[in-house]
């Protein structure tokens, strides 16, 4: 294992000349950081403001950002993959290295509408360009608009946040990141029956300054973390592959190391093993016990994106759709049984969409979007707030890189546990006479208004009269959101309470791709239609 990493080093050296162009860009932040506000970001940032006012703009901000990535991937013990990555193809590196840019964004409203101008170019000169792009821009689409942009009030702030974390891990030495990685898939590689063996990670530093029109200076130092190991098995003809992933956090580098990512190794490749040589899932009317690890996905898709109220209204369409849910639903609709209560949070530490302000400038906040079943919020942003006839913005704005728009991404959506007492994961098994215990997530399929979908998973325990009996294969259940949500039966108790972030959902054109979150106990579902499918 010690060679493969010395050869990786080796090959990273053939990157230098790209990774020197990473040294450009990040130089003139490096040289302001930890504490921008007092920078020439400030001045700047205050510049380009009063020069889009003279233009005629209502409002205006401009975002300067950093990002910084880098993903590591590593099968049977060899380094596949490494790099930089970066969302949307740019700033990619070779050989390990970090990606690594540098810019800023600007954002205007001028004849009631949007403008939005950015560069990796950050001169006063260009700055000054971009305020005028943005506003032409604007003036532009203003021909087709059908009616003027309407932001709700927030107050100035003048703050700085970072993500709590104990290590930076772009401090850390390669070797000690691959050999994390290597034992991993060394350890699952020690079961004969094991094809395949995987180890991956991916680390990302968001820093942004950002300055309005409103009087706000905010400064953000997020971190991010994502990591998992699996093992593919062969039985004859069939093949399966058994993942194992914390998912993914706003951390450091520690999130790696307490995934225990070697300590969960032969765990996978039994699993993955005993998956390969199960029957198909016998179809029918079934009760299905689900853990937080698969529940994070069918929250993600049938709960997180209906509530978002940009589909909601038809700004968002074109990509994966609008949703089922209206307006006039708020407080009246019922979304499920008495049990479910879903909550947005943007202040759960460790979540994966957990800041300190939104790119609005909108500070973090908690807020109900379910209560005892029943339908009363939505994710808001400026907006979008005053649909609801509020005042008052959720919070709910963000761009992935600085040189794209932002716009309406969803909190951390969270389904609270049950009560102190309620049945745990072992007390739902044992009411099942006839289901499917289902961990991690797999296939899924959703129509465009989120109201009906087929759902996979990772790994899948037949259930019989109150026991867990084998593993079964080819399994998927057909969710209809409403009726699957009032089927809830039973919800674990605090201490069986998971988060689980996801290192990819993608929304808007342009896409951009950011990390959505979501946590819960274990829950148990009555009457879902299961049908035999590949996943």
């Amino acid at each position: 294992m010690a060679h493969n990493r010395r050869h990786f080093l080796k090959t990273a050296g053939a990157a230098g000349a790209v990774l020197g162009l990473a040294d450009l860009w990040s130089s003139p932040v490096s040289a302001q950081q930890p504490r921008g506000r007092s920078g020439s970001w400030r001045t700047w940032g205050t510049d380009a403001l009063a020069q889009a006012k003279q233009l005629g703009c209502s409002y205006a901000d401009i975002r300067f950002g950093r990002k910084r990535s880098q993903a590591l991937n590593v099968r049977n013990g060899q380094l596949t993959s490494a790099g930089g990555f970066s969302f949307g193809g740019f700033g990619a590196t070779p050989g390990g290295g970090i990606s690594d840019t540098f810019g800023f964004g600007v954002r205007v409203v001028h004849s009631g509408v949007w403008g939005f101008a950015s560069s990796p170019l950050v001169t006063s000169d260009e700055i000054r360009r971009m305020v005028v792009q943005a506003t032409e821009i604007a003036r532009a689409s203003a021909t087709a608009k059908r009616f003027d942009v309407t932001l709700a009030p927030v107050p100035a702030y003048d703050d700085f946040y970072e993500t709590p974390h104990d290590r930076d891990p772009f401090e850390v030495s390669l070797e000690e990141k691959l050999a994390i990685l290597t034992d991993a898939s060394s350890a699952i590689q020690k079961n004969p029956k094991v094809l395949f063996a995987t180890a991956q990670v991916s680390f990302s530093h968001d820093w942004k300054f950002l300055v309005t029109s409103e009087g706000s200076f905010i400064e953000q130092s997020l971190y991010y973390c994502s990591c998992g190991c699996s093992a593919t098995a062969r039985d004859k003809s069939q093949v399966k592959t058994r993942i194992y992933t914390p998912g993914a956090s706003t951390a450091g580098y520690e999130f790696l190391v307490k995934a225990d990512l070697s300590g969960n190794a032969v765990r996978v490749a039994n699993e993955a093993v005993e998956h390969s040589m199960g029957a198909p899932v016998t179809a029918g009317i079934k009760d299905l016990v689900l853990k937080p690890s698969h529940l994070a996905l069918t929250m993600h898709e049938i709960i997180a994106h209906p509530t978002e109220l940009d589909r909601i209204v038809g700004y968002e369409a074109n990509y994966a759709g609008t949703s089922f849910v209206k307006l006039t639903d708020v407080g009246t609709l019922k979304y499920g049984s008495p049990l479910l209560n879903i909550y947005a949070d943007r202040t759960h530490v460790g979540g994966c969409g957990t800041v300190g302000f939104d790119d609005d400038g909108v500070k973090s906040q908690r807020w109900p979007i379910i209560e005892e079943g029943r339908l009363v919020g939505l994710q808001t942003n400026r907006e979008t707030a005053h649909y609801m006839g509020e005042t008052e913005s959720r919070g709910c704005t963000f761009a992935n890189h600085w040189r794209n728009y932002p716009f309406l991404r969803m909190p951390n959506i969270q389904m609270a546990a049950g009560k102190p007492g309620s049945p745990s994961l072992q007390d739902m098994i044992a009411d099942v006479r006839d289901g499917v215990l289902v961990d991690g997530a797999g296939s899924f399929s959703i129509d465009q208004q989120r109201y009906n979908g087929q759902f996979g998973g990772n790994a899948f325990w037949e259930i019989k009269n109150g026991k867990v009996t084998r593993m079964v294969t080819d399994f998927t259940y057909n969710a209809i959101t409403t009726d699957f949500w009032q089927n809830l039966d039973a919800v674990g108790p605090p201490e069986s309470w998971e988060h689980h972030g996801m290192d990819g959902d993608a929304k808007g054109q342009p896409v951009q791709s950011n990390y959505p979150s979501h946590g819960s106990a274990p829950c148990l579902i009555r009457k879902v239609m299961v049908g035999a499918a590949f996943s």
